[in-house]
């Protein structure tokens, strides 16, 4: 038998086109004025749809309604697909923000605040089930059935609304955030779990053990299955996509792809599609790999387009008319007070006496996870669809989860405001906003090439101990690169395989590629979305025109990302790993990069950041008048740009200090300052500049890499772009 693909008809086509950009464009707008008033803009974008919907314009106004509400199944089908979309982006995105490793610290207190919330939910909506009227029964002999699915609506939490008021917040990287999102995903596991032997026992199946490991063990698998061949599914497409495809938005295409096919992993296992769209999301989130302008897009694309449509959408099924007959509007209000009173409490008792949290933070854990939101309406379009609720008892379902959503944002904001966060939790948020800003802290993916060679050069351990200082901060993923000639493949693989020991527990990567032009396999590869080129000067060379050695030089001026130069030597002067770290500048953005990577490098209590910056005004008898005036205002200006730097430092928990040097050579008193008080690695932050066919950073650079007596880092910033522009117009800035 073939089937045949038709197409929905004109009219229900150009119903959808009017309805997309309706409640996108009211849930926008209402979104707005609801953030103008103090709230989240998910309050404002659910009060869409119920304006637009059947309890108010569609409702009072049936000729504009029947273009706003769908009015054959095609259309309802059409708007649930876009929806679908809306809420599995949405997923996505919340699992891309989700911090496992700070999950995992606030273990304790999710576990407990789940475990309550389900408890005291689940048994106060069983007892409400089965006192409610037979009025609201689909059918009365069904009524443990009924009174277990009113107990299982209850007791579930709307992770894509408790995501989207985090979001907009700004609590999705706070410890409350993050511990209502983990208790939100426990509640929402067992939740569906519930449902699905539910809908076994309104389908006539019997409560077995059987069935309900069953329905357990579709929820562990699909875990298992998540963290094993999902996490390999995505390391494995993420290495190919970025190394082997070259179209232009290669990478979210990537995403969106493997986030549906998870979710119909998901689906198939008889688990909510969501799900797998939220697992996916974990999964990218754990790749340093991922570029953060990936993330930025699917935000974009989430939060200005599809979860507007999906929260106007869920919005727009409510009917609150039939509601306002007394006897259902004492019942709704009961049914609203049993959900919130059951969720708020247990949460509050399981989070106070298991996860041991203070007193507002229980409450604000309560009344966040209080939201219900789209999941319950699709808990409600289930129970219908199914025979177990009656239209009445759907609509008043949905009102709650409409109702507990709108509370939870201002309940939430309230409880707030009287917690009080810990030291370490505003440090780890202070040390957070600072890296929003910082390209350098944004660095994930870094390509180290090495030249096979017998032993180990004196930049190997530099190479290694920056990689792994920076990987303290943030996860990494690492390439090291091995050009080999034709046939010396296994010999460069073995090299690599003996370098990699010192590289810790980084993402690392070997690739071994046979070429005769190893500038040009070094640069092919650079191309390939690594944010960060490390390069060691392994021995000087004896050629006039080249600063470190011909190889190198090239590879500095035509890579397409920053690049670092570690130049070796003196050794036998310096402690390693190194304890002092020294950062010349001059207020330059270049400087500025130099030090924010020494920040990074100096993790240690005993080790010690000095930003110097050198005047070459100095006060004295010989200086009168203007001269006077402007050599203090340079030295001013000095102590203002090292000062800076400084409080950035201590910001960020690094031992830092600020000097202001007076001398009348700039190199002359760097190099002075380093032997005299012992610099073990000087860090140089400079721009490439062009000069006579040769890498040239500037006579200062020059002189200090040729007679410091510690190692050195020479950092290049700046992409493809602007780096062979600079090339090309002579721009370059000298680092002091």
């Amino acid at each position: 038998m073939t089937t045949v693909f038709t197409a929905a008809s004109h009219h229900d086509v150009l119903a959808l086109i009017i309805q997309i950009a309706l409640l996108l464009l009211t849930a926008r707008a209402l979104g707005e004025i609801a953030q103008r008033l103090g709230q989240p803009s998910v309050v404002g974008e659910i009060l869409a749809g119920i304006v637009l919907g059947p309890s108010l314009l569609s409702g009072f106004f049936p000729a504009v309604g029947q273009w706003i509400v769908p009015q054959t199944p095609i259309q309802g089908h059409l708007l649930e697909v876009v929806s679908l979309i809306g809420v599995m982006f949405l997923l996505l995105l919340t699992g891309l923000e989700t911090d496992l490793a700070l999950i995992r610290r606030q273990a304790r207190a999710a576990i407990g605040a789940s475990v309550g919330g389900i408890t005291l939910t689940f048994s106060t909506g069983f007892i409400l089930g089965w006192s409610l009227p037979d009025s609201l029964l689909a059918n009365q002999d069904h009524r443990l059935v009924f009174s277990l699915f009113v107990a299982t609506a209850m007791a579930i939490t709307a992770i894509p609304v408790i995501a989207k008021v985090l979001m907009d917040m700004n609590l999705m990287r706070r410890d409350v955030g993050q511990t209502i999102l983990a208790a939100g995903m426990t509640d929402d596991t067992v939740g569906w779990t519930m449902l699905s032997i539910v809908a076994g026992l309104a389908a006539g199946d019997a409560v077995t053990a059987g069935t309900f490991l069953g329905a357990v063990g579709s929820v562990l698998a699909f875990m298992v299955l998540s963290f094993t061949i999902g996490r390999w599914l995505v390391k494995w497409s993420l290495d190919f996509v970025q190394d082997e495809v070259r179209s232009r938005d290669r990478l979210l295409t990537l995403v969106v792809v493997l986030t549906f096919i998870w979710g119909a992993v998901s689906h198939a296992l008889n688990l909510e599609a969501v799900l797998g769209a939220f697992f996916m999301g974990i999964l990218f989130g754990r790749m340093p790999r991922l570029p953060a302008e990936v993330v930025r897009k699917v935000e974009s694309v989430t939060l200005g387009i599809f979860a507007p449509i999906f929260f106007a959408v869920a919005g727009l099924k409510v009917d609150v008319a039939p509601l306002f007959t007394p006897q259902l509007f004492v019942i709704t209000l009961l049914v609203i007070f049993v959900a919130s009173f059951g969720k708020i409490v247990g949460v509050y008792a399981g989070a106070r006496l298991i996860g041991k949290r203070d007193h507002w933070t229980a409450l604000a854990m309560g009344a966040g996870m209080n939201a219900r939101g789209a999941m319950e309406i699709i808990i409600a379009t289930i129970g219908l669809q199914i025979g177990v609720l009656t239209q009445e008892m759907f609509s008043i379902i949905v009102v709650m989860a409409m109702t507990t959503s709108l509370m939870a944002p201002p309940a939430l904001r309230w409880a707030l405001k009287r917690v009080t966060p810990e030291r370490q939790e505003l440090a780890r948020l202070k040390r957070e906003e600072i890296s929003a800003d910082s390209e350098v802290a944004a660095i994930r993916r870094i390509l180290v090439p090495m030249r096979t060679r017998k032993g180990r050069a004196d930049t190997d351990s530099l190479d290694a101990h920056l990689i792994a200082r920076l990987a303290q901060h943030d996860p990494l993923s690492v390439t090291l690169l091995n050009v080999s000639p034709a046939g010396g493949k296994s010999e460069g693989a073995e090299f690599l395989d003996g370098l990699g020991e010192q590289y810790g527990d980084v993402d690392l990567t070997r690739k071994v590629v046979e070429s005769s032009d190893p500038k040009g396999a070094i640069l092919a590869e650079a191309e390939k979305d690594y944010q960060l080129l490390i390069l060691g000067a392994t021995e000087r060379s004896e050629a006039p025109d080249a600063l470190f050695h011909p190889m190198v030089d090239e590879l500095v001026r035509l890579a397409p990302c920053p690049t670092i130069v570690a130049r070796g030597g003196g050794q036998e002067n310096a402690t390693w790993p190194p304890r002092r770290l020294l950062v010349p500048t001059n207020g330059t953005a270049a400087a500025h990069h130099a030090a924010e990577f020494a920040f990074r490098l100096a993790t240690q209590a005993d080790e010690e950041v000095v930003v110097l910056s050198v005047s070459q005004g100095a006060e004295g008898p010989g200086l009168a008048g203007t001269r006077l005036d402007l050599a203090r205002r340079e030295h001013d200006a000095r102590r203002r740009m090292v000062d800076e730097l400084v409080g950035l430092g201590a910001d960020q928990g690094v031992n830092v200090r600020g000097e202001v040097a007076v001398g009348p050579g700039v190199e002359d008193s760097i190099l002075e300052f380093t032997k005299r008080n012992g610099v073990d690695l000087i860090i140089l932050g400079t721009d490439v500049r062009p000069g006579s066919g040769r890498l040239y950073l500037g006579p200062r650079v020059e002189r200090i890499l040729e007679e410091a007596p510690c190692p050195v880092l020479v950092v290049n910033w700046g992409g493809s772009p602007s780096r062979l522009a600079s090339a090309r117009n002579g721009n370059g800035s000298e680092p002091m």
